[in-house]
């Protein structure tokens, strides 16, 4: 028996746009077309249908007020909006009424179109299974990355093609960007899925306990070894181990990983017994490592092993348009974790974190929501509400700067209201203290512990 397709709902007053827009989705999922609204109504009226498109200006019944209908009605109908003057205010307002995404007439790219209609309808499949289930990660990031953007939908696309491979992807960018997000994105795509996704964050620990984090010890290998431990290697057999931050790995320890990468196999700290594992390895960094190969703090064997599929991640100033969609998310997903009602964001405050410079990227985006839901006293988050400057003052440093000026700038500017604490700008800044001390020496800037 042929699989039934499943079923859209195109709302849109211009015959053309309808005809496009039902030749793009008509080969793969059963399309039926209104002319405006009302017909859209009488349609959803008499029968169900798996996501509903709708323009945003129709006559005689809008976009907006057919996403309230079909709110109150179906909630659990996914809606994609389409607007030709896509305003912060549109975004917002049929983000707020729980639109799943909206996109901006006229469609450049009919891929960008079906990425979404596809996103939208795997959402809708795995919560009629009730197959969702945020972990911790996932509160912090969605399951599948938000990405209106074309910077992020190019990402993406990279992930998606090497996911089903065996390849070794390296993944780089700002810290707080969502680098591990991605990688999860590619294990959860690969053949690999129901194994063990393991993160280790190398910048974390020193580099003996980062060893024997990765290759584990036997009894006695050092004071405190009171017994044998398998590492993260072992830990990930079958699945995929996630190196965040390799650029922080020492030189000795680089020689060790060159080796599992190449054969497979490796011994534990204090043992003589070689080890076999299957594991994909995705690394993350957020240095220069062609510039740590010239210093001499990064192996170039181990650097071509690693980068044989580099993806970069841009920081989220390159991608404003992501910037109002994971706003939404965060904020409906950490009311829910705390409890509290939460109805949106207004149009004022919308406008400052789309204009805001986010040096801390997604992270800071996060903590920045998180903050303005306890502070807000009503269920929708005002300007007052942000712990954020006016926008043109978030970067703070002049027009035209570098962006090697704008990181010394924040970095300044943070070590000085923590009165010079290097640990505690570290952690509100989003990185590691080795990458902060690192930062410190390459600009020449001398602080005192």
């Amino acid at each position: 028996m042929a699989e039934t397709k499943r079923s859209i709902l195109i709302v849109d007053d211009e015959p053309a746009q309808r005809q496009m827009l039902s030749g793009s989705l008509g080969k793969d999922y059963a399309v039926t077309a209104a002319a405006d609204g009302l017909e859209a109504v009488q349609l959803l009226s008499q029968r169900s249908f798996d996501l509903v498109i709708t323009d945003e200006r129709m006559p005689r019944m809008g976009g907006i007020e057919l996403i309230k209908w079909v709110r109150e009605r179906a909630p659990e109908t996914p809606i994609v909006v389409l607007t030709a003057y896509g305003s912060v205010e549109t975004a917002v307002e049929a983000i707020k009424l729980g639109a799943e995404e909206y996109l901006t007439k006229p469609l450049k790219n009919l891929e960008e179109l079906r990425l979404v209609v596809n996103k939208a309808l795997r959402q809708r499949a795995l919560r009629d299974q009730s197959l969702v289930h945020e972990t911790e990660e996932e509160l912090q990031f969605p399951a599948d990355i938000i990405a209106r953007s074309k910077e992020m939908q190019g990402v993406l696309k990279l992930a998606e093609q090497v996911a089903s491979q065996p390849t070794t992807v390296l993944l780089t960018g700002e810290s707080g960007t969502g680098k591990e997000v991605v990688a999860r994105f590619i294990h959860r795509r690969s053949p690999r899925a129901a194994a063990p996704f393991v993160a280790v964050n190398c910048a974390a620990l020193t580099e003996s306990l980062l060893e024997s984090e990765l290759f584990g010890h036997e009894k006695g290998a050092f004071t405190g070894a009171v017994q044998s431990r398998r590492g993260r290697f072992e830990l990930a057999h079958g699945g995929t181990l996630f190196l965040d931050e390799v650029g922080e790995m020492g030189v000795n320890l680089q020689v060790k990983l060159l080796r599992v990468l190449q054969d497979q196999q490796f011994e534990r700290v204090g043992g003589g017994r070689t080890i076999m594992v299957d594991v994909r390895v995705l690394a993350a960094t957020n240095r220069d490592l062609q510039q740590a190969l010239q210093s001499g703090g990064f192996r170039e064997d181990l650097f071509y092993r690693l980068n044989v599929f580099p993806i970069h991640i841009p920081p989220l100033r390159e991608r404003r348009e992501d910037i109002l969609p994971l706003a939404e998310h965060f904020s409906h997903r950490i009311a829910k974790r705390m409890g509290r009602a939460f109805t949106g964001i207004n149009v004022e405050a919308a406008s400052i974190l789309y204009e805001y410079g986010w040096p801390g990227n997604v992270r800071e985006l996060a903590n920045a929501v998180e903050r303005a839901l306890i502070v807000a006293t009503g269920e929708v988050i005002r300007p007052d509400d942000l712990p954020l400057r006016q926008a043109g003052e978030a970067a703070g440093v002049p027009q035209g700067s570098s962006l090697a000026d704008m990181e010394k700038n924040v970095i300044v500017e943070s070590l000085a209201r923590n009165d010079g604490d290097r640990r505690k700008t570290a952690n509100q800044l989003g990185i590691s203290l080795r990458t902060l001390q690192y930062r410190l020496k390459e600009y020449g800037m001398i602080h005192k512990d």
